[in-house]
Parts: C-alpha cells; structure tokens; sequence
C-alpha cells in the first residue's frame, strides 16, 4: 500500500516536515538509515524573541539576556576601546536537543507517523508514485518522497556552481580552570586576536562563539565564516587552544566535543525535480547566519499545507505534488532574498580580519529589528535592500571599498 507522504532523514529537518505534514491530516512514513529517536550530536541555537514568536521558548535548555559580541579596533589592541563589547540587547537561546526531538516525535505520533528503519539508495517512477529502493531491496511507495537528508542529499538534484563554501567550528562542553566568558553571559562573536602572531592575522580570520551554562560548564566554540576550502577542524582547535591559555584558562574537563562544518552558499535545488526537498537538502541553510532551524519551524506548515492541498486530487502525481511544495518553500521573495544573501556572503568571503571586524561593528549598529529580521530571514525584499544600503552607509570606507569589489568565487 502506499503512503502519501514518505520523508527521508532522521534529524531536525525530516521529524520537523514530517509532523507538519501529519497535521494536515496525510498519511506519512518517516524512512532513517538509524533510529531517528537516537540523541543528536550538534547544539541547535536561535535568538529568544524567534522562539518565543513560535511559542516554543519552553523548549529552550538555556536562555541569555546578557549577549555581547567583541570587534575590537581592528587589529591587537590591549586598549580599553578595543576590549569593549557591543551590546546586543536580545535574549539568546540553546534548544534543549532532547525537548526539540521530543517535541517532534511526539507531533509525529499523534499524526501517526510510521518510523521506518532502513537505508534507501535510491527513487523511481512508478506511475503516478514514487518508488523508492532500500540497500536490501526493500520498496516503498508513496506519492510524495521529501528528501531531508541534509547538506549532501540522496535525492534532490542541484546545479553545480563550482565548490562550495563550508562553515566550519570546533567547541569544546566542559569545566575550565577560569571562566572563558563572564557569568551568565553569552558571546556570538569574539573577533579578538591578541593571541595570534602577525602571519597569523594574515590566515583566514576565527572568532570564539560562547556561552556560560551554569554550575561551572561552558561551551566554547572556535568558529569560521564560510570559506572554500574550509578552515580544518585542527587549526581551529589549535587556534581555541591558544586564544584559551592567552587569557589564562585552561580546559580541566571535556563532557563534549563539537565539530561543526555546513555549506553555506549551496544554490538553490531544481523545482522542477518530482522528489521534493527539505532543511539542508533544500539548501534552507541562512547564508548569512548559518541557522537553520528557526527557518524549519517556521516554513514547514506553509509547505505541508501546500502539498496537502495539492493531494486532494487524487490522481496527481509525484511531480506535481512536489512542484506545489517547491512553490510553497522557494517562493519568488524567498529566492530574491536568497540571491541577495548569497551575494553578501561572496563580498565577506573575500574579507580581511580587519574589514571583518569593522563591518560586524556596522552590522550590530544598525536598528535592532533591521539585523534581527536580516539574521532570522523575516524581512520582506525591500526591507532587506534598505538594511543593505543602510549598513553601507554605516560603514567605514574600507568596508565599502570591500562591498564594492566584485564577489571573491569559493
């Protein structure tokens, strides 16, 4: 018998899809390689007012009110200018991983959601179905297969644009013979360098992404904007390390290792294809930000409710259920705003450390719900252009020489 639905993927973005879809009243299969009620490796992170606007701060493990960033002056500077942080002024939140899953799983029984267990290698048309091939030679038939198997789909077909910039980070959970970051605060970026020689200043920049998780833990992260190749996990340990025992802390107790590394500029995937695609697969990845599951929960109804109405023909097939959810996901705004972030994400890609600094230092200057709504993808395309000239005009003239230029390629 086939189901309507049949997800492909374990992690956040096919549970997410998949209990949306179940609320619309479809008939769904979820199909993982592992048990897809098996713990998540990687922290989930999302600002406080966009999960509040979802009603899921319940959800969250820990929340900040103190959130700072550090970009000092520009170059290694002990001078107290150079030290100050840039307030936020905007609670941060890491997702409890175990609520998230639970939160899911639980949608997805009370949808009835059927939890398969298999490793699918491969889909073909069968009719108006969709039939997809297990390793062992199990099939499944659906009319609709939503590939959401992340960054390297099995499934969903893109073009090639040459390589692919990938996002790289290495954190360490664990106790410290000082604390790394003030109590009870967290820090989005540390652009801080005083730690690192001249040459090394030259080496594509890193910055420290941390948070204090009470009762003596902090998670502490080394972190690299999208480069190609990327930053390797072992420069950014060493470079963790160092930026560590400058300031005098040492790592006395590892509960968790972290590592890190998603594309961030993937092109969109083709709308046309009859398998339609969520979450990484999808290329739902922020270019800007690197986030992602804010853009899950807050997408996936509009998608389910898409592909729901596309179902109530009976007789249509795969193709034309999967154009409608494409349509619903990838909306023209939606891809207008994709391009205009890609863009933005060639200009940094070809950043130094110095502009780096300076142009986050403009970013954070700008009106808070202008660069809020710019990193959660909330803003209409208009909206999003004036944020752009506007943070051109905030900027010093280095950075705008840098805009200015043509886009550095991966």
């Amino acid at each position: 018998m086939a189901t309507d639905v049949l997800v492909l993927g374990g992690g956040p973005a096919a549970l997410c899809i998949a209990a949306a879809l179940a609320a619309e009243g479809l008939q769904v299969a979820l199909l993982a390689p592992q048990d897809p009620r098996a713990p998540w490796p990687n922290t989930y992170g999302i600002w406080g007012d966009e999960v509040d606007a979802l009603g899921l701060g319940h959800l969250l493990e820990h929340r900040w009110s103190d959130t700072v960033s550090y970009f000092g002056a520009g170059d290694p500077d002990p001078s107290e200018e150079a030290n100050r942080p840039t307030l936020h002024g905007r609670d941060y939140g890491l997702f409890n991983r175990e609520a998230l899953q639970q939160h899911w799983l639980e949608a997805c029984g009370r949808g009835g959601v059927e939890l398969l267990q298999g490793l699918a290698t491969g889909c073909q048309a069968v009719g108006a179905l969709s039939e997809v091939v297990g390793a062992d030679g199990s099939r499944w038939q659906a009319r609709l297969v939503v590939d959401a198997t992340g960054h390297q789909p099995l499934l969903v077909r893109r073009p090639d644009r040459g390589p692919v910039a990938g996002q790289s980070a290495y954190g360490v959970v664990g106790r410290f013979s000082a604390p790394p970051v003030s109590p009870d605060q967290f820090v989005l970026m540390d652009y801080r360098c005083d730690h690192l020689s001249e040459a090394e200043r030259a080496e594509p920049p890193t910055f420290l992404y941390a948070m204090d998780l009470g009762g003596g833990r902090f998670f502490v992260e080394e972190t690299s904007l999208a480069l190609a190749p990327p930053v390797p996990f072992e420069r950014l340990q060493q470079r963790l390390q160092r930026r560590l025992a400058h300031r005098g802390v040492q790592v006395l107790e590892v509960e968790h290792e972290e590592f890190c590394l998603f594309p961030m500029n993937l092109p969109l995937p083709d709308l046309q294809q009859p398998v339609l695609g969520f979450g990484g697969a999808a290329s739902m990845v922020h270019p800007a930000s690197g986030y992602m599951v804010g853009a899950l929960l807050r997408r996936a109804p509009a998608v389910a409710a898409a592909v729901a109405v596309a179902m109530a023909a009976p007789e249509a097939p795969s193709e034309l259920l999967a154009r409608a959810g494409w349509r619903a996901l990838w909306s023209p705004e939606l891809r207008s705003k994709h391009a205009l972030y890609q863009f933005g994400l060639g200009k940094l890609m070809g950043f130094s450390e110095v502009q780096l600094r300076q142009f986050f230092a403009s970013f954070f200057s700008l009106p808070g719900p202008q660069w809020a709504g710019f990193l959660a993808n909330t803003l209409g395309v208009p909206e999003l252009l004036a944020a752009m000239l506007r943070l051109f005009a905030l900027s010093p003239w280095g950075v705008r020489a840098g805009l200015l230029l043509p886009p550095r390629q991966p």
